[in-house]
């Protein structure tokens, strides 16, 4: 993409390049905040073991909670092309967005193709119709095809996408560290396999909707005394947000009164409900006050 569009032209051409093939890649993207995490994560990728499964892969390494291991990873999160094309795609499905999950993958020489799959399957709602999450996937090491650099299946997502038997030929998603491979959920997928002699090391970041369990456990990943740091919008894709009308509350409120300076004592629920539900709620109350 031009360097000279406006961020907000950046998203609409990001969606539309989403829409259209499923997949997209930002080369060069943000070269300074994957350069600085690669390093946070470093001696985190050398003391976490290999994966157990042949999804997971046995010559893989992945773990997660990435926003309490660097402070660089937020930049990522908050990127604002980024997070401004995943809120159109998926704004049409819910109230506000949500990580899916912050993961970091390491593929080791020797890794054989990991099967192909779809990421909205975990939760097997209704096939194409609502992307239900969007994934970027950011190199922190050069992907090639020799190194298992993701396979991506073009126009395989969406209603018509999965309506085929055959995904069809995947392509290699090559890039260097620093570019942003960016899928939709209901995108066919998968990492290569790994036929050089180095690893292959990326970061995964995902958003999901809003009112769907996400793959991570966000308030374990990320309990109050670590969110507390967060700026309010990170601290909110993390989970301390209410999804109306209601979801994920704490005691009847939204759960950022975590995040307060004084923990509150005993609180009183308040209504957080859609418009209509809020409409309608107001106008059955106000025809029971006037029938008394």
């Amino acid at each position: 993409m031009s360097t000279d569009r406006t961020p907000s032209e950046a998203a609409g051409l990001l969606v539309d390049r989403l829409h259209d093939a499923g997949y997209h890649i930002l080369h060069g993207h943000a070269a300074a905040a994957v350069n600085a995490l690669a390093r946070d994560l470093e001696p985190v990728f050398a003391e976490t073991p290999f994966c157990e499964g042949d999804f997971y892969g046995r010559r893989t390494k992945r773990f997660g909670s990435l926003l309490r291991r660097s402070r660089h990873i937020a930049d990522l999160v908050l990127d604002p092309v980024i997070l401004s094309a995943v809120k159109t795609i998926l704004g049409t499905g819910c109230d506000r967005i949500q990580l899916n999950l912050t993961q970091a993958v390491e593929i080791h020489p020797g890794e054989v193709r990991q099967f192909p799959h779809r990421d909205q399957d975990m939760w097997r709602g209704a096939d194409g119709t609502q992307e239900y999450l969007v994934n970027i996937l950011w190199p922190l090491t050069p992907f090639t095809k020799e190194n298992g650099a993701t396979c991506i299946f073009p126009k395989s997502h969406g209603v018509a996408g999965m309506a085929k038997a055959d995904p069809g030929l995947p392509v290699h998603a090559e890039c260097d560290p620093g570019s942003a491979i960016c899928f939709l959920g209901s995108t066919a997928h998968g990492a290569g396999a790994n036929f050089s002699n180095e690893v292959r090391r990326g970061v995964l970041v995902s958003y999901s909707l809003g009112w769907l369990k996400p793959y991570e456990n966000l308030w374990l990943a990320y309990p109050p005394d670590v969110a507390r740091h967060f700026a309010p919008e990170l601290a909110a894709l993390a989970g301390y947000a209410q999804h109306r009308p209601n979801l994920g509350n704490y005691e009847g409120q939204c759960p950022s009164i975590l995040l307060q300076d004084d923990r509150p004592g005993p609180v009183g629920a308040v209504d957080a409900l859609r418009p209509d539900q809020a409409d309608a709620v107001a106008a059955f109350a106000v025809a029971e006050r006037n029938a008394r």
